[in-house]
């Protein structure tokens, strides 16, 4: 089997929040990148890539020339057409940057084929540890929400079957302690006890204010599941001091780019829970390397972001914990795994079990 081609396009969806009618911005738009990687068997595999922006054209241009490259290529063979790629850019556009983002779309797409190709869901082609995963709610809970409205989408999450969700503190404007405890403690209050709650800080907080405040939650009682980036992702030792010095779990690694950072996060003790970021870690080869890295630190792993691709490695791995399910990506296909009872099933169908959605396609084509 051979690649002939591949084919893109750029998207823009609506920056809607379809878990809980929770949308920050739901006049935004949220710029995609989709890739289809074609064979001469008539198998074809698809990716995507995001984080974009302003240069969301610049990522699709890089996609397209790198898969150019691959044309001619067995893309069963993914480490070999990854080292030709990785070769073609001379070892300066990465890792990181545009050029990740386009490798990862492009090996998404060929293990799509790879797995298609023996007629196996991907999740069974990587010796499937089991058949449904943990699964829960992000992006409803935002910072940027008024407490009312938070604590109103909080609940509608648990009457819609959510046993997990995920916030955010560090909020915007004049905001003190006393502030941010008061969000989670209202936010446990309306969900009850045995919800897992989830923490995103994004970064915004320095180690002294992460000790500080993530103590004051604790004695609150509120119970978190676990902290997520509660500093600088690069700061290995400053995490390192705020996992010792707290008794919730802090997860991270969603903002570093390539294995390498991860060696690093794994030998610091940085974190309890590294996340892993599909596309920025450089797509699915990348990221089983560092679930198994994990595993070899006795660490659970979670995903960020794309549920629909990583519902399959969260699956695959022994120490998959739970899946971010963001649905930012669910009008690109016309058919995605869906949560019942806090979990997912995995996909049935041959490759990610995905196919685009055309005509959401044609209508958001930017």
């Amino acid at each position: 089997m051979k690649i002939t081609g591949t084919r893109t396009e750029l998207v823009e969806l609506p920056a809607d929040e379809p878990l809980a009618g929770a949308a920050e911005n739901p006049n935004g738009k949220r710029p995609i990148v989709t890739v289809s990687v074609e064979t001469d068997q008539g198998i074809a595999g698809l990716g995507v890539a995001y984080f974009g922006g302003a240069l969301s054209r610049t990522l699709r241009h890089a996609i397209d020339e790198l898969g150019a490259l691959c044309i001619g290529e067995d893309p069963v063979r993914v480490e070999a057409v990854q080292q030709k790629l990785k070769n073609a850019a001379g070892g300066s556009a990465g890792p990181g940057g545009i050029y990740h983002l386009a490798l990862s779309a492009l090996d998404i797409a060929l293990w799509d084929i790879r797995a298609k190709s023996v007629n196996l869901p991907l999740w069974k082609l990587l010796s499937g540890a089991r058949d449904r995963v943990p699964t829960y709610a992000s992006g409803a809970l935002m910072r940027g929400l008024p407490l009312d409205r938070v604590v109103k989408a909080a609940a509608t999450l648990k009457e819609k079957g959510w046993r997990e969700m995920k916030t955010q503190l560090a909020l915007p404007g004049e905001t003190t302690p006393a502030i941010e405890v008061e969000r989670m403690v209202k936010i446990r209050e309306a969900i009850g006890p045995d919800i897992k709650l989830m923490c995103d800080i994004n970064q915004r907080w320095r180690p002294e204010q992460a000790m500080d405040i993530g103590r004051r939650v604790e004695d609150a009682g509120v119970g978190l599941f676990w902290l997520e980036d509660v500093t600088t992702a690069d700061d290995f030792a400053g995490l390192a001091r705020i996992s010792d010095a707290l008794s919730t779990p802090v997860a991270g690694g969603e903002y570093v780019w390539g294995i390498v950072p991860f060696r690093h996060m794994l030998e610091a003790r940085s974190v309890d829970i590294p996340m892993i970021d599909l596309v920025r870690v450089g797509g699915i080869t990348q990221w089983l390397k560092v679930a198994g890295m994990a595993e070899a630190f006795n660490l659970p792993v979670v995903s960020h972001l794309i549920p629909e691709v990583h519902v399959h490695l969260i699956g695959a791995v022994p120490n998959g914990l739970t899946v971010e399910y963001m649905p930012w990506l669910v009008p690109l296909f016309k058919e995605v795994p869906v949560q019942q009872n806090g979990e997912l099933a995995m996909p049935a169908k041959p490759g990610l079990g995905l196919e685009f959605d055309l005509k959401t396609i044609d209508r958001y084509r930017a």
